[in-house]
């Protein structure tokens, strides 16, 4: 018999480790988040969303930083005008678990996020799931989500450190019957009614609002201000 080498055997295992993680796990999407791949993710563009969002997103302000990381930016082209990024997958995800590794901007008046999202513009009810951090406070974070349009879910939980100061990984695992929030891997809460079921796009963005002091604070022009995130990643169920 042929004696197989050491190297040939590692291989064998490896790829065997895959396919039995692959076969328990399901689909994995995973983003490293270091460069622009046009096939995969879409960069917002030349418009605004309006209503409480005092931006325009602008392509340019979706950009990677030299050690690898996505820089959402929030600026200011000239007096009392605003530009924000927006970055948004080209595909649509259903239940699973979504997962980010990000660090939101600190600053009065703004949001930093990653949510799933889908709405009319994509022939489909307004169905969301959010994690928002509000810069006026980023030792919390807020969830929340959307049925057909229908919010008013907010939970905001204490995180016990500064998001804006270091990288953490946040989570929700999206099922039929509930949707469970995580922080670094620990459950800080659960929703079990009205559950969205529409399939929607990763999205992360900065903004800054208008309109919602009592929710946001007043913005206060301060810019540039930065939301970084890591890397991504969805594992179906």
């Amino acid at each position: 018999m042929k004696r197989k080498t050491w190297f040939t055997l590692m291989v064998s295992g490896v790829v065997s480790l895959f396919i039995s993680v692959s076969a328990f796990a399901g689909y994995v999407f995973w983003e490293p988040l270091t460069y622009h791949n046009p096939s995969t993710w879409q960069k917002a563009d030349g418009y605004s969303n309006g209503s409480m969002f005092n931006c325009t997103w602008r392509a340019n302000n979706a950009n990677f930083t030299n050690d690898g990381k996505l820089r959402l930016s929030l600026t200011s082209p000239s007096n009392n005008k605003f530009d924000c990024g927006e970055y948004r997958s080209t595909n649509t995800y259903g239940y699973g678990l979504y997962e980010v590794s990000m660090k939101p901007a600190k600053n009065t008046g703004i949001v930093s996020s990653f949510f799933t999202y889908t709405g009319p513009a994509h022939g489909t009810q307004w169905d969301e799931i959010d994690i928002e951090f509000l810069g006026k406070d980023t030792t919390k974070v807020q969830f929340n989500y959307y049925t057909n349009g229908v919010g008013n879910h907010e939970k905001i939980v204490n995180l016990g450190f500064d998001a804006s100061q270091g990288f953490h990984t946040y989570a929700f695992d999206w099922q039929p019957g509930h949707i469970k929030w995580y922080v670094d891997g620990v459950l800080k809460h659960t929703a079990t009614t009205n559950i969205p079921k529409t399939p929607g796009k990763i999205m992360m963005n900065i903004w800054n609002g208008t309109g919602v002091d009592g929710w946001l604070g007043s913005y206060n022009g301060v810019n540039p201000l930065h939301a970084e995130y890591d890397w991504v990643k969805y594992t179906s169920n």
